[in-house]
């Protein structure tokens, strides 16, 4: 039984401008469960997220979150009682200079501390607790201005969970990432929904990486909805060649009984060269 949602955003209409981008979208996210964001550039996908975490207000509709009360809007709460509640992961993050690792992770805490206060116990185990979940422990006491680009993402990822909130907002969190990494955030994730209890709202363009960690997918297109539910629903081949404008293959492997995505382009049926 689906639990009741953590955050809500209801028929939010979102602009640019003057030029509406997102068309009356409503969406939950629920303690426990991975929600996907998907679809084409352009489709609303980062929008949407940024305004569930109050960064992007809406031109009509709501955002609210669970409380003690309730569901009330965000725009209620204070800048700290927001981030004591939620924390986004997004792309458009600068790279501080003449900080290290651990300070810039220590900027999680930030909401959960009290004016002029040192770090306590908490805060440097919730410093510590992150930056092992994201494999950046072992360059603590390095500079930022050292790090490559995927080190840098994996450390504000680590400052985000720092945080310690019950809602997660990620927004493309594997860019610039190696292999190894993409698939230890994607467990990450996972982690996060299944031991923790956590709702992730999370936007990907790879379709693969969605397939394998969400409990539900919204499928946007031209700033609706186009599809949203659970992954066998939402990730067809009807729904998304539609979408994307491209013939795409979906199917259930046997091993394992994860879906499989293929876009099958031009060059597709292209002999594969003997090795």
């Amino acid at each position: 039984m689906t639990r009741a949602p953590l955050l809500l955003g209801e028929d939010l209409v979102l602009r640019h401008g003057r030029t509406d981008v997102v068309h009356g979208v409503s969406i939950s996210l629920h303690p426990g469960e991975v929600t996907t964001l998907l679809g084409p550039n352009g489709s609303g996908k980062s929008t949407l997220l940024r305004s569930l975490a109050r960064l992007h207000p809406p031109r009509a509709g709501d955002v609210r979150i669970a409380g003690e009360d309730g569901l009330r809007s965000t725009a209620l709460l204070s800048a700290k009682g927001l981030a004591r509640a939620l924390t986004l992961f997004s792309q458009s993050r600068t790279s501080p200079q003449g900080l290290s690792v651990h300070d810039v992770v220590a900027f999680g805490r930030h909401p959960h501390r009290r004016r002029f206060s040192g770090l306590d116990a908490a805060d440097r185990a919730a410093i510590d607790r992150a930056m092992a979940l994201t494999g950046i422990d072992g360059f603590a006491s390095r500079g930022v201005g050292e790090l490559s680009g995927g080190e840098m993402q994996r450390v504000w990822l680590a400052s985000c969970l720092a945080q310690d909130t019950d809602i997660v907002l990620l927004d493309e969190p594997t860019n610039h990432l190696d292999l190894r990494y993409q698939i230890e955030t994607l467990d990450l994730v996972r982690e996060l929904a299944e031991e923790h209890g956590t709702a992730v709202g999370i936007v990907l363009h790879d379709l693969d990486h969605a397939a394998r960690i969400a409990d539900r997918v919204v499928l946007l297109r031209e700033g609706r909805i186009h599809a949203a539910g659970a992954v066998c629903d939402v990730l067809t081949s009807a729904h998304l060649s539609e979408v994307y404008g491209l013939p795409i293959d979906v199917h259930e492997d046997p091993a394992d009984g994860r879906v499989r995505i293929e876009a099958r382009g031009r060059r597709s049926a292209r002999p594969v060269p003997a090795l």
